[in-house]
C-alpha cells in the first residue's frame, strides 16, 4: 500500500497557507490597511470554508453519528483530522486482520498487443485511504483555484503598487504559487485517472516534472499579466475578468442546452432538484475558476452520466492556448502603452518578451508531456502535434479563404451521387479518445466512497463509476 503523501502535500500546504494568511492580515490591520486586511481574510476564509463542507459531504459525516468531527469541521480543522484519520488507517494496515476483500480488475498498458487484464485483492483499509486520496485531491484545486490563485494575484498587486516586498506578503506569495501548482497538478491527475479509470495507471516521476514545470510557467505569467494590466487600468480589469469567468461558467451549460438532455438526477439521491442545481453550478464555478489561470485538464460535460467529457479533444485546447497568448499579448501591449512612471526603473520591452517566452516555455513542456510522459499515451487514436498540426491548419485555411482575392472561382457542375459509407467504412474521430470503444469492465473505482458498514455495502459499491456518489459527480474540476 502506497505512503499518503499527497495527503500530507495538501493539508500541509493548507496549513502554512492560512497561517501566512491570518499573519499577514493582522500587520495590515497595524498598518491600517482595512481593505488589504478583509480581501486577504476573505481569499482565506472562503476556501477554507468549501473545503469543509467537500470533506464532511464526500465522507458523507451528515449521515452518520460524528459530533466531534463536525465540531471540528466547523473550527476549520478538518483537514488536519482527516490526515491523522488517514495516517491511522495506513499505521494499521497489516496489524489488523482484514474481516474481508475484494477482487478487481484493472488493465495494464498494451506494449506488444492487447492488454492484459489483472486481478487484485483489495482490503477495506485500502478502499479507505482511496477516499482519502480523492477527497484531498478535490480540496486541493478548490484550495488552489479558489483560494491561492486570488490571493497571489491580490499580494502581487499589492507589491506592485508599494514597490516592495515584506518578508510575510513573500512568504505568502511563494506558498500560494506552490499550492496553485500542486492543485493543477493533482487536476492533471485526476482527470488522467478519471478517463482511464479501467487501466492500472502508473505515472513516472518525469511526468510529475513536466507537469509541475507546464504548470509553473503558465500560471506565473498568467498571474504577473493580469497584475500588471490591473496596475494601470484598474477599471478596465473588471470587464477583461468578468468575461473570462462568464464565458468558461456558460460554455457547459450552453452544451448542456444544446445536447437537449434531461437534467441530471444522479449526482446524490438524498439532494433535491435545487440541490442538484446547486452542486452543478459549483461545479461549473470551480472550472471557470480553473481557466481563468491555466487549461482545465478536466472537461466539464454536464450531458454526460459522470458529468466529465472522457475524450481528448486536442482541437479545443490548441484553440485554448491560441486565443489565451493572443489576450495574453493585448494585455501586455496595453500595459506598455498606459505604464506609469513606477515602471521607470523597468525595461519595459524585455519584461514584455519575457513573459511572452515564459508561456511560450509552458507551451513546450506541454506538448512534451503529452508526447513522451502521459501514461496513457499509448491509447491515443493520435499524437497531440498532429492534432495541434490539424488544428493550425485549419485555422490558416480559414483565414485565406476567408480574403476574397483568394477565393476561387467554382463552376457548378452537375455531380454523381456517391454510394454511402457503412458504419465500418468511416474514418475514425482522430479528435476522441480511443477508449471510447473500449469495454467497461467490473473495476475498483479509486473515487468512489469507500467507507463501508458491511460486506454487502462494499461488493454494492465496487466497480459502481463515477456517477455514485458526490465524489463522482463533483470532480476536481472539482
Amino acid at each position: 500500500m502506497r505512503f499518503p503523501s499527497s495527503i500530507f502535500v495538501s493539508v500541509s500546504l493548507f496549513t502554512a497557507e492560512t497561517t501566512a494568511a491570518l499573519y499577514l492580515s493582522s500587520t495590515y490591520r497595524s498598518a491600517g490597511d482595512q481593505i488589504w486586511q478583509g480581501l486577504t481574510l476573505l481569499f482565506t476564509l472562503v476556501p477554507s470554508v468549501l473545503v469543509q463542507l467537500t470533506l464532511t459531504f464526500i465522507h458523507r459525516d451528515l449521515s452518520r453519528d460524528r459530533p466531534l468531527i463536525l465540531l471540528l469541521h466547523i473550527l476549520q480543522l478538518g483537514p488536519i483530522v482527516r490526515c491523522l484519520e488517514a495516517f491511522c488507517i495506513y499505521g494499521s494496515v497489516g496489524r489488523v486482520e482484514e474481516p474481508y476483500v475484494s477482487i478487481t480488475r484493472k488493465k495494464q498498458m498494451p506494449r506488444r498487443g492487447q492488454a492484459e487484464e489483472v486481478e487484485r485483492q483489495v482490503g477495506q483499509a485500502e478502499g479507505k485511504l482511496f477516499t482519502h486520496r480523492a477527497a484531498f485531491a478535490r480540496t486541493s484545486v478548490i484550495q488552489a483555484f479558489l483560494g491561492s490563485a486570488p490571493q497571489l494575484t491580490l499580494q502581487l498587486y499589492i507589491c506592485v503598487l508599494q514597490q516592495g516586498v515584506s518578508i510575510g506578503r513573500g512568504t505568502l506569495m511563494v506558498i500560494s504559487l506552490l499550492s496553485i501548482v500542486y492543485g493543477a497538478l493533482r487536476c492533471n491527475i485526476l482527470a488522467i485517472k478519471i478517463k482511464y479509470d479501467d487501466y492500472e495507471v502508473d505515472v513516472r516521476p518525469m511526468a510529475y516534472v513536466c507537469i509541475f514545470l507546464w504548470r509553473s510557467f503558465e500560471i506565473a505569467t498568467r498571474v504577473v499579466v493580469l497584475v500588471l494590466f490591473s496596475s494601470v487600468l484598474q477599471l478596465w480589469i473588471l470587464p477583461v475578468v468578468l468575461l473570462n469567468f462568464l464565458v468558461f461558467f456558460l460554455y457547459p451549460w450552453i452544451l448542456f442546452w444544446q445536447s437537449h438532455s434531461p437534467f441530471p438526477e444522479n449526482i446524490e439521491k438524498t439532494l433535491t432538484r435545487v440541490g442538484t442545481t446547486i452542486v452543478l453550478c459549483m461545479l461549473t464555478f470551480l472550472y471557470a475558476g480553473i481557466n481563468m489561470f491555466c487549461w482545465s485538464a478536466v472537461q466539464v460535460k454536464l450531458s454526460d452520466p459522470d458529468l466529465i467529457n472522457k475524450s481528448q479533444n486536442w482541437y479545443r485546447m490548441a484553440v485554448y492556448y491560441m486565443l489565451r497568448f493572443v489576450e495574453n499579448a493585448s494585455l501586455l501591449l496595453l500595459w506598455y502603452i498606459h505604464k506609469t512612471d513606477i515602471y521607470k526603473f523597468i525595461c519595459a520591452p524585455l519584461l514584455v518578451l519575457q513573459l511572452l517566452v515564459a508561456y511560450a516555455i509552458a507551451i513546450f513542456f506541454m506538448l512534451v508531456f503529452y508526447q513522451f510522459c502521459h501514461p496513457c499515451r499509448r491509447l491515443f487514436s493520435s499524437s497531440m502535434t498532429q492534432g495541434l498540426w490539424d488544428c493550425s491548419s485549419l485555422l490558416c485555411l480559414m483565414c485565406s479563404s476567408g480574403s476574397p482575392q483568394n477565393r476561387p472561382m467554382v463552376k457548378e457542375a452537375p455531380t454523381p451521387s456517391a454510394p454511402k459509407e457503412s458504419a465500418s467504412q468511416r474514418p475514425h474521430d482522430t479528435a476522441s479518445d480511443s477508449t471510447d470503444d473500449m469495454p467497461n469492465d467490473t473495476t475498483y473505482d479509486m473515487l468512489n466512497d469507500t467507507t463501508f458498514d458491511t460486506p454487502n455495502e462494499m461488493d454494492s459499491n465496487i466497480g459502481g463509476g463515477i456517477n455514485g456518489n458526490i465524489s463522482h459527480g463533483v470532480p476536481c474540476t472539482v
